[in-house]
């Protein structure tokens, strides 16, 4: 009888991983064009030039920076916001696992003991009955004939996958944040040199102004607009300190960490150029952005839940068997003759429910739901590429004409300081050649920060800043 149990149990674990019915996937077809958008904002695709992939550059290859690597590199390590995207990539690892532990028995062992006063048929009164056992035994055991909970150990498997792409987008989005952020601590450390070296020159031609002022040689206006010129200079330098100490409490969130002093940068114009990269086509770009893989996956795991709702219209068979030894005494237990077995196969054959239908229907609309999501996320990815790409294709002539401007001020500021020395032109001049001098510098300074915060902008929407390797499945 044992052999016949266990043979029983082999034959409807094999007959058991029959074929699931969830509906066959079919990607849906990307709603954006099939190229990059072009026009007088847009530089033509360097593509042609050998630039690697976004997708395939390690992000120590494109971040080259000592200084910035090693507090990427602490990010990495201390950031709240990845470490709970990683544990959440564990918490669904392990929900999958326990999903597909349903299609396994869970084989229990099962002692009782009882002792009742009865009375007995035929008996002159009452008797005290005892029953010892001891078990081994399988207690309701779903039998996945027609692929339900596999169905939704697919959805499982899925929506794992889901989590472990976020957890990429989570990272992605910190190493780019963190490289912003110490993009703008060194811009605004080099606006802040700039301002005192401002203030300092500021304050010797207040200083001249007014020794020729005590001796006659200057009116008490120059004096006046030179003071201006100083208040306005120690504002901007107050101004940059706060902006500072700021941005290093910025990059000491990013890093989870503090950050030592020695790696800050100093200036903007001490970082590492960033090399380029080819935004490639967007059917090669926008399938690899794992927010779209994300999206993707999220929309397979409506798709098999499909199949479970359609399993939920057919017969569920399950078993419950135990077998063991039982006796009236403690003692005679395990003796000969005390061998006991149970098996209990039970099918269930919906007649009506009008509960499945509508889980269906639910579960249809789900992935019409999880389809808009998948194209909506194509639309947003291609958007910010597209974007990105316009404002690369017009800060170089943006950077140009800046410094060309800048030339062009600080020669007028020259001459103008001449002209005022010799007497032939009034302070105000020199005022405002001054001024638009370090208007130019600090708009040469926020122009160049952009084209580097740009570089990390397309690096990061492009896909760069993870590997593409894929999550273990079990």
């Amino acid at each position: 009888m044992i052999w016949k149990l266990l043979s029983l149990l082999a034959v409807t674990a094999v007959l058991g991983p029959g074929c699931t019915m969830i509906p066959n996937y079919t990607r849906p077809e990307a709603p954006v064009s099939a190229d990059w958008p072009g026009g007088p904002a847009y530089q033509a695709p360097p593509a042609a030039s050998g630039a690697p992939a976004a997708a395939d550059l390690q992000w120590r290859e494109f971040f080259t920076d000592a200084r910035l690597q090693e507090i990427i590199e602490t990010a990495l390590q201390n950031n709240r916001d990845l470490r709970v995207a990683a544990l959440n990539v564990d918490r669904a690892r392990a929900l999958y696992r326990v999903q597909q532990s349903e299609l396994f028995p869970t084989v229990e062992s099962k002692s009782s003991a009882s002792k009742s006063r009865v009375k007995i048929s035929g008996s002159t009164g009452l008797v005290t009955v005892e029953e010892y056992g001891v078990n081994l035994g399988i207690a309701s055991w779903e039998i996945d004939f027609f692929g339900r909970i596999r169905s939704l150990g697919k959805r499982a498997l899925e929506e794992y996958f889901a989590t472990d792409q976020a957890r990429r987008s989570t990272q992605i989005l910190l190493i780019s944040e963190v490289a912003r952020a110490y993009l703008t601590l060194a811009a605004d450390r080099e606006n802040l040199k700039l301002a005192k070296s401002t203030l300092e020159s500021q304050q010797a031609a207040q200083y001249l102004i007014r020794r020729r002022f005590e001796v006659g040689l200057a009116p008490e206006l120059d004096l006046r607009q030179v003071q201006t010129r100083v208040d306005a200079a120690r504002v901007d330098v107050a101004k940059y300190t706060a902006q500072v100490a700021q941005d290093e409490n910025a990059l000491t969130l990013l890093a989870g960490a503090p950050v030592p002093a020695e790696r800050l940068p100093e200036e903007l114009s001490v970082v590492k150029p960033l090399p380029e990269v080819s935004p490639g086509t967007p059917s090669e770009v926008l399938l690899r952005r794992p927010d779209i893989l994300q999206a993707e996956h999220v929309l397979k795991a409506a798709n098999a839940n499909i199949g479970a709702a359609r399993a939920a219209f057919f017969p569920r068979v399950s078993l419950t068997s135990a077998i063991g030894t039982a006796s009236g005494e403690l003692s005679g237990l395990f003796k000969s003759g005390s061998f006991v077995w149970s098996y209990a196969p039970q099918i269930v054959l919906p007649i009506f429910d009008a509960r499945t239908w509508s889980a269906l229907r639910v579960t249809k609309v789900e992935r019409e739901i999880a389809v808009a999501q998948y194209e909506k996320a194509i639309q947003g990815a291609f958007r910010e590429v597209a974007d990105v790409l316009a404002q690369k294709g017009t800060l170089g002539d943006q950077l140009e004409a800046q410094q060309s401007l800048l030339d062009a001020t600080a020669k007028t500021y020259r001459l103008s300081t001449a002209r005022y020395e010799k007497g032939i032109d009034i302070y105000l001049n020199v005022l405002d050649a001054q001024r638009s001098l370090y208007s130019a510098q600090q708009g040469l300074i926020a122009i160049r920060l952009a084209k580097l915060a740009n570089q990390v902008r397309l690096y990061a929407v492009l896909g760069g800043g993870d590997s593409n390797t894929p999550p273990e499945g079990g």
